[in-house]
């Protein structure tokens, strides 16, 4: 059950026609999602052949236009670019008068709020920044993964109850972020998914290495145990040679890495002295065993392949 506060009648938006600029991964998914809840997709651009095939599947019989052509159709137009495109692209639409007063702008960056939508918001148009805080795969269960996504939410106060309304027809759950909080909102959720994307890829290479036949069927259920854990528990759900303190283990994983994936060690490095720090903030790691691991941290190594077993 949602979580969040139904808006009124009064706030839920009135059916809209939907454009998409950008038809990458996230804008038809929206658009998709959009239509299920009774709004209507009019048009969609896209450059590549990728985002037209793309389009295609995912909103069949919509016609690829220009951008401007798309605000020129829509009630509702959802932004979806890269972040480095998107103050251009808002720049340059209000510039050539594509903007129509009225007109719903929305962008999905999560690094933006809606300030980088001011140049439309000249022009008459409503800003809003919803970024739902989900991996997308351009394919149409996406459309079901939104379903209690949550969407980092920021707008002028007084298109609050609009955008949070936009965002539970969609499926998902709002979640306000202020303006100026949103590069660090940003940098939290690529901390947490895109840098685990890059651990368990190097873990299952590591794995295939070992002569491991199936890594992904190894590590599924210890990841998913230690996904929950993190999420009921916090760093109490710490577990390991790092935490334990087990400098000898930690200087044979290093040996071993330097040897067959030397590109892993500095991550690796740097992720056992971030788990280092926080078991020590937090009473997991005892301090007496703190030294020698932090100094086979420090060097990559305790300088007697001997002991690192």
């Amino acid at each position: 059950m949602s979580t969040v506060q139904q808006p009124d009648n009064k706030d839920r938006p009135a059916r809209l026609t939907v454009g998409v600029v950008g038809a990458g991964r996230v804008g038809p998914t929206l658009a998709a999602s959009l239509q299920l809840a009774g709004h209507r997709p009019v048009a969609v651009s896209g450059v590549s052949d990728a985002s037209r095939r793309r389009a295609a599947q995912m909103l069949p019989d919509v016609p690829i236009v220009t951008p401007a052509d798309v605000l020129q159709r829509a009630d509702l137009v959802l932004l979806t670019v890269p972040d480095d495109t998107l103050p251009g692209l808002v720049e340059g639409l209000a510039e050539t008068g594509a903007v129509r007063p009225g007109q719903l702008i929305v962008h999905t960056s999560g690094r933006y709020g809606a300030k980088v939508l001011d140049p439309a918001l000249r022009a008459g148009a409503l800003p809003l920044a919803l970024h739902p805080a989900m991996t997308f795969t351009g394919t149409p269960v996406d459309v079901e993964r939104l379903a209690g996504c949550s969407f980092g939410v920021t707008a002028p106060e007084e298109l609050r109850l609009a955008a949070e309304a936009l965002v539970i027809e969609m499926g998902g759950e709002p979640e306000w972020i202020e303006e100026e909080k949103r590069p660090l909102y940003h940098a939290a959720l690529a901390l947490g998914a895109n840098h685990l994307v890059t651990l368990v890829a190097q873990a299952m290479e590591l794995l295939r290495s070992a002569g491991v036949g199936a890594p992904d069927r190894m590590l599924g259920p210890l990841l998913g145990a230690a996904l929950d854990n993190a999420l009921r528990s916090g760093d109490a759900a710490l577990t390991g040679p790092v935490a334990r303190g087990d400098a000898g283990t930690v200087a044979a994983h290093v040996t071993e890495l330097r040897r067959h994936a030397p590109q892993t060690v500095a991550g690796y490095l740097a992720m056992a002295r971030a788990t280092a720090d926080r078991a020590l903030a937090h009473g997991l790691l005892k301090p007496e065993l703190a030294e020698d691991l932090l100094g086979v941290l420090a060097t990559g190594t305790n300088g007697s392949e001997g002991d690192a077993r």
